[in-house]
């Protein structure tokens, strides 16, 4: 064998015993007739002493950092012990030595605190994955698959696989294509994910069904976006929806004990898509700290105070206020003393291209009682005392205030929500708080096209109460101006997301699984029947032959690492991850392919290589 233990097993305990070691070399240290040898393997690492007679081998065969090394000798107790090393109670005391294999000097240094940029350690990743905090959130990776996994199987789930190379349906992102030799002008699609096949598992039998599963879409990167991702898949026959949160919060929590030793005992707590955006600002809200909005201009229903906040408006002149949409407010706690150039700084935040206003106005409820605006000119102080108590701010804080389109001003209070959660250390990433979203509208109104889309996917069934809606009403829009007053507007979808620390890491839904709605449903969104029965008549087919009723839910599994590990990118928990560009710059993939290769596809290109 090349070694009898890993460089991370070693303790006091094995003092005596001759053993042989195996990895790579961390840093040589010669210190006059003896040399000091870390040597590190994924499990951890170990000293080894060269002694007088081996010292001086080591003066004819020196060794490099990363040289690949195996060495036997005798545990020993370490004289200067290493308490920040499991194994830095002992060391071993080399007796023979084989250098298995030389390396070049590494583009950068395989440490936890590197000097190699993203780009360069991307180039190498197979070095950059040397590193422990590559190798644990690798493992953090391993640990969360095998958790869920064993949840899945102890709630009698079955893994099924399902192709890769499937049928183009394009309904949200743009596929990935392969084309096919032997069907020469035909091409694969990459699946995006395997919804139409776990439902027909559903419709073969397979009643509890799950997958962890590369799917792939070709869209704009992020931290957060890879154009291959994986998945953790699940589906479920004869349920409803509280069928399915209950035992997909069993999931979550399980995967807090086995991973993060954390027994969430907390109700996980449900809200609608409606309440989500009224008091946050988006359908995915951090719930880890409070700061919700208040509208001070538009009537929501279970707001208090806006007719209130209007007069005042109203009597005040400020044309910022009266002419906007809405007007959106946060009362941020204990901010009062923020300095004039600290919110002259957020008025500079709020204004940058990614969040889009036009500028900000903040109240100081001081600690003495008094209260300070920058629209002191508008406002006396009695009126802003007012405005502090719609918001329900307190004595130390600080209300920020924006104004214009409904859908702008939502979209900027939501992030400049987040940034002041941020800024005052709210969004603590030790902290998990889990949240499930539901009552999602079924349909969006597509502007450019003047039609319906659906919001999730086109197999996510209505709200029960709402199918006959649905089915009794044409989805033609006539008149584009007042779309919102068309009933398809107000259908709600049997739909779910959960949420954690402000990111959705699941999503799913209660599916259509009779024919008839199903096809409505392709109307809604302005296919043909032709395009329908082209597209999808594998499934309308299968529905005719007895399809139970059926949801399920698919788990953004790098995602969910990322957030349990604390980091802001997926990338981190890849193994191979793509740049921003799309590129796996280790491989130097996409590349150009021969014209052999391109002739015997039938594919011509007008691309120069």
């Amino acid at each position: 064998m090349y070694r009898t233990h890993t460089c991370g097993e070693l303790r006091q305990e094995n003092t005596g015993q001759t053993v042989t070691l195996a990895g790579w070399v961390q840093t040589v240290r010669k210190f006059g007739s003896i040399s000091f040898v870390d040597l590190r393997d994924r499990y951890g690492i170990t000293q080894l002493l060269f002694g007088e007679s081996l010292n001086q081998l080591l003066d004819e065969q020196p060794l490099g950092r990363e040289f690949v090394l195996q060495a036997t000798g005798k545990v020993v107790e370490r004289t200067n012990k290493n308490p920040q090393m499991p194994t830095g109670d002992v060391e071993i005391d080399i007796t023979a030595f084989k250098i298995l294999n030389k390396a070049a000097t590494p583009p950068f240094t395989i440490e936890d605190k590197t000097d190699g940029g993203d780009d360069l350690r991307m180039k190498f990743r197979y070095l950059d994955l040397r590193r422990n905090p590559v190798r644990r959130n690798l493992e953090l990776r391993y640990a969360v698959n095998r958790s869920a996994r064993n949840y899945l199987h102890d709630n009698n789930f079955m893994d099924i696989e399902t192709p890769f190379l499937i049928k183009s349906t394009p309904e949200g992102a743009r596929d990935f294509v392969v084309p096919s030799r032997m069907n020469p002008g035909q091409f694969y699609a990459l699946p995006q994910s395997p919804q139409t096949f776990k439902q027909l598992l559903m419709v073969s039998g397979y009643d509890r069904y799950y997958q962890v599963v590369k799917c792939f879409r070709d869209e704009d990167l992020r931290a957060d976006r890879q154009p291959e991702f994986t998945q953790i898949d699940c589906e479920m026959s004869f349920v409803e929806q509280d069928d399915i949160l209950n035992m997909f919060e069993g999931l979550v929590k399980r995967v807090f004990k086995d991973v993060k030793q954390i027994d969430y005992a907390d109700k996980v707590d449900r809200m609608t898509w409606n309440d989500a955006m009224i008091r946050y600002g988006n359908d995915k809200p951090d719930i880890r700290f409070g700061m919700e909005l208040t509208n001070l201009k538009t009537i929501f229903e279970g707001q208090s105070g806006i007719e209130e906040a209007k007069a005042i408006f109203e009597q005040s002149g400020f044309k910022v206020f009266n002419d906007a949409e809405t007007v959106l407010a946060i009362a941020v706690p204990g901010a009062s003393e923020y300095t004039r150039k600290q919110t002259d700084e957020l008025t500079e935040w709020v204004k940058r291209p990614q969040i889009g206003m036009n500028g900000l106005v903040f109240i100081k409820c001081n600690s003495d009682g008094s209260f300070k605006s920058s629209a002191d000119k508008f406002f006396p102080e009695d009126q802003l005392k007012a405005l502090a108590g719609i918001c329900g701010a307190q004595q130390g804080d600080l209300i920020l205030i924006l104004a214009g389109r409904e859908e702008r001003t939502r979209k900027a209070a939501s992030e400049l929500r987040l940034e002041m959660g941020e800024r005052l250390g709210l969004r603590r990433k030790d902290e998990f708080k889990l949240l499930w979203v539901l009552d999602f509208p079924l349909f969006e109104y597509a502007e450019a096209e003047n039609r319906w889309v659906a919001r999730h996917h086109p197999f996510t069934a209505p709200k029960p109460d709402q199918i006959a809606t649905m089915i009794n009403n044409d989805p033609v829009i006539r008149d584009a101006a007042n779309y919102l007053s068309h009933p398809y507007a107000n259908i709600k979808a049997n739909a779910y997301d959960m949420v954690l620390n402000g990111n959705e890491i699941g999503g799913g839904s209660i599916r259509i699984f009779q024919r008839e709605l199903q096809e409505k449903m392709f109307d809604a969104l302005g296919m043909s029947k032709e395009e329908a029965q082209h597209k999808f008549g594998f499934l309308l087919g299968a529905f005719e032959y007895g399809a139970p009723p059926h949801g399920g839910i698919a788990f953004g599994f790098d995602r969910l690492c990322a957030i349990l590990g604390g980091s802001e990118s997926i990338r981190d928990f890849i193994a191979f991850p793509k740049n921003n560009s799309g590129r796996d710059v280790m491989i130097d993939a996409p590349s150009v392919i021969d014209e052999a290769q391109l002739e015997e596809l039938q594919i011509q290109t007008d691309l120069k290589s």
